[in-house]
């Protein structure tokens, strides 16, 4: 790695950490409460915990609110804030993913659940749901990826199935939106899918992993240039960027990590910087080129966390903030 990274660590004094009781997963920014966070445990038993945070940037502070925190059966897969700010109003609508879609109220001194979303009515059993992503051009859509093979999109104002698609020939682990009716997939079948609602019987495979059955574990969409996706292989230590226009090849693969990467985010206010990051304990930001160089594209700035780093989160509200998680602790850092 060439000096002028090395040079550019994220400092330390610029970050603030929070320690859990337990083992943390899913985080989440609030959108239309800038100094709003939950935080997901990741116990290996039923109930689990979801807590509601206060950060403070100026004093570099986390406050709990152990008012605010609730129980949650299995740990949540995802915890995500509803994109579009409420009308004058200082509650928030939280949603979690586990067994079941759920959504819920939070308030300033309460949290209530406020709806169960269970689409196998016939049965007492249902699939898991790895992920899920809620629709910031039409907020009354969530789509859920499961374990059995399929998505669901939800419309959680009148509790209805918009649709359901077997959206991959094994499990679904991410979806994410890119429009109104269009979002895209990610499966262990090691491909990339998109999807439009307006044409329910095809799909686009714009990627497949190299080499046969290698999953496909998290997907991340541009939203400031929707051209553009990433996704991470299983065990693999690249970050792939893709170009919807020119599919199966992908525009550039960030290979600087020197472990498996379990997540990635794209800057919420450019469209050229995403931050990764992974089991060697390091959080890196790149700057994607209009050209990537030979050798390979290196990474403008990188942190190191404690150990394996789980989880991360870019703050759309406050985009000079990034949200890390690793063991029990969660790190927001000043980029």
């Amino acid at each position: 790695m060439d000096n002028s990274t090395q040079e550019s660590h994220l400092r330390s004094e610029n970050s603030v950490t929070y320690e859990s009781p337990y083992p943390i997963y899913a985080t989440a920014f609030s959108p239309s409460q800038p100094h709003r966070l939950a935080l997901g445990s990741f116990i290996e038993e039923y109930t689990n915990r979801v807590d509601i945070l206060s950060f403070n940037p100026d004093a570099l502070s986390i406050t709990p609110h152990p008012s605010l925190s609730f129980d949650h059966p299995y740990p949540p897969t995802k915890l995500m804030f509803q994109p579009a700010a409420r009308k004058s109003s200082s509650s928030d609508l939280l949603a979690t993913s586990g067994d079941y879609l759920r959504l819920w109220e939070v308030r300033d001194t309460s949290v209530e659940a406020l709806s169960l979303f269970n689409n196998s009515k016939a049965s007492e059993f249902c699939a898991p749901l790895t992920s899920f992503d809620w629709n910031d051009i039409e907020p009354k859509r969530i789509g859920t990826s499961s374990i059995d093979t399929t998505c669901t999109i939800w419309d959680i104002e009148r509790g209805v199935v918009e649709t359901q698609l077997i959206a991959h020939d094994k499990e679904v682990y991410d979806i994410a939106w890119g429009e109104a009716r269009v979002f895209a997939s990610v499966s262990a079948d090691g491909s990339v899918r998109i999807f439009d609602l307006r044409d329910k019987e095809h799909s686009t495979i714009i990627y497949e992993s190299p080499h046969p059955d290698t999953p496909l574990l998290r997907l991340a969409w541009n939203k400031q240039d929707l051209r553009y996706m990433a996704t991470i292989l299983m065990d693999s230590n690249k970050v792939v960027i893709l170009d919807i226009r020119s599919p199966t090849t992908p525009v550039a693969e960030l290979e600087r990590h020197r472990g498996s990467v379990n997540a990635i985010a794209w800057a919420p206010h450019s469209s050229t910087h995403i931050c990764s990051a992974g089991d060697d304990t390091q959080a890196l930001i790149w700057e994607l080129p209009t050209l990537a160089s030979p050798s390979g594209i290196d990474p403008m700035c990188m942190y190191s966390a404690g150990c394996e780093i789980n989880q991360l989160q870019w703050s759309a509200a406050q985009p000079d903030w990034i949200a890390i998680a690793f063991a029990n602790k969660m790190q927001l850092l000043k980029v």
